[in-house]
């Protein structure tokens, strides 16, 4: 099978592609065919406004970009958590704020970790809509968001790790922040309901023998509900699944499997880290029921489809449910235009009915 020359994956920014590494000739608009895509989809990342788009120009716009949403993240929560900036490891993205809720008979509190979105690239952990705090407090779970490294600081498993971190953290701590170790959920966006899905289907990543007793924690949790998640990231599974061997070019890829060329893909080391990166790879008769969302209709995907849309296409939840249903595992996919969830009326419930049950 010929490997795209478009890259695959998360993330939400059609002009990130312009941030692999530069050859020595500046590239252009007028010699590079993403920067042409770039300036059609960006025209005011032409900063001098001749018409062209350099790489410069475009790493600019990046840059200028990421300051703004990271300015808006930091503006924090309409429900300011109890616990800010909780270090759970050692790196600057370790962190993670924590919303206990009280329950009458005093005992144990469920959790559930929200994991954003951005690619793998950006975003942090105040995306979190904090309106559903009192939802989870009411039903007498606590709720969780982390940060993680992303993929500047490395390509994967460093943000999944980070994840599993989190996790192994907060069982770490459990008595002391009144939790049930044995009753935690993942939900999160895009790439968060990839990792939250990762998580979910993976091996325990417990290392009982580890000098450090986090790491020594169980990573496995209850259930998971991932929004426009990533089933799959295996570049072949993909072309597949959507019958398109042209899948648009999407920015993370490259970084998120430490490559400088899509060419690298073909190789046996690389086949076998996409595949370990696709949460569906991992499913085992063990694994805890899931609550996929997805916002758009089940569409055909062909070449000119944007890759935000094919990375957050139903298909992937459909695909990951009946993979799910051969196995006999629970698993609801809503979508729009689908088949109703009868089961559950939302994600939230679904979690809270979960992590509930005797």
């Amino acid at each position: 099978m010929r490997v795209t020359k478009r890259v695959f994956f998360l993330g939400v920014l059609m002009m990130a592609a312009v941030c692999a590494a530069a050859p020595a000739a500046e590239r252009t608009s007028e010699n590079d065919a993403r920067l042409r895509r770039g300036l059609k989809q960006y025209p005011e990342a032409d900063n001098d406004g001749d018409g062209v788009l350099t790489d410069a120009e475009a790493r600019a716009f990046l840059a200028k970009r990421g300051a703004r949403r990271e300015k808006a993240g930091k503006q924090g929560y309409t429900v300011p958590p109890d616990h800010a900036d909780v270090k759970y490891g050692p790196y600057d993205r370790n962190v993670l704020d924590l919303w206990l809720a009280k329950r009458d008979d005093g005992k144990p509190t469920p959790l559930v970790i929200f994991i954003h979105g951005g690619g793998f690239s950006g975003g942090n952990k105040t995306k979190l809509d904090t309106r559903l705090v009192p939802q989870f407090h009411a039903a007498g779970v606590s709720v969780a968001s982390i940060n993680y490294r992303l993929i500047d600081s490395g390509p994967f498993p460093i943000p999944m790790h980070d994840g599993a971190r989190a996790i192994q953290f907060l069982r770490h701590h459990a008595d002391e922040y009144g939790l049930d170790k044995e009753r935690f959920a993942c939900f999160g966006g895009s790439a968060g309901g990839c990792m939250s899905m990762w998580l979910a289907f993976h091996d325990d990543l417990a290392d009982p023998d580890n000098p450090d007793p986090v790491l020594r924690e169980s990573t496995r949790i209850t259930c998971a509900a991932p929004f426009a998640g990533q089933s799959s990231v295996d570049m072949r599974t993909l072309t597949d699944w959507f019958g398109c061997e042209n899948l648009t070019e999407h920015p993370s890829t490259r970084r998120f499997f430490g490559v400088e060329d899509l060419d690298e893909l073909e190789t046996p080391e690389k086949i076998a880290l996409m595949k370990e990166a696709s949460p569906i790879t991992h499913l085992t008769r063990d694994d805890p029921p899931t609550f996929a969302v997805y916002s758009g209709p089940n569409k055909p995907v062909d070449e000119t489809t944007p890759s935000g849309t094919w990375v957050h296409h139903p298909r992937l939840g459909i695909k990951l449910k009946e993979a799910m249903d051969r196995l006999g595992i629970e698993c609801h996919v809503q979508y729009k235009d689908g088949p109703p969830v009868t089961e559950y009326p939302s994600p939230v419930q679904f979690m809270i009915r979960k992590l509930s049950a005797p």
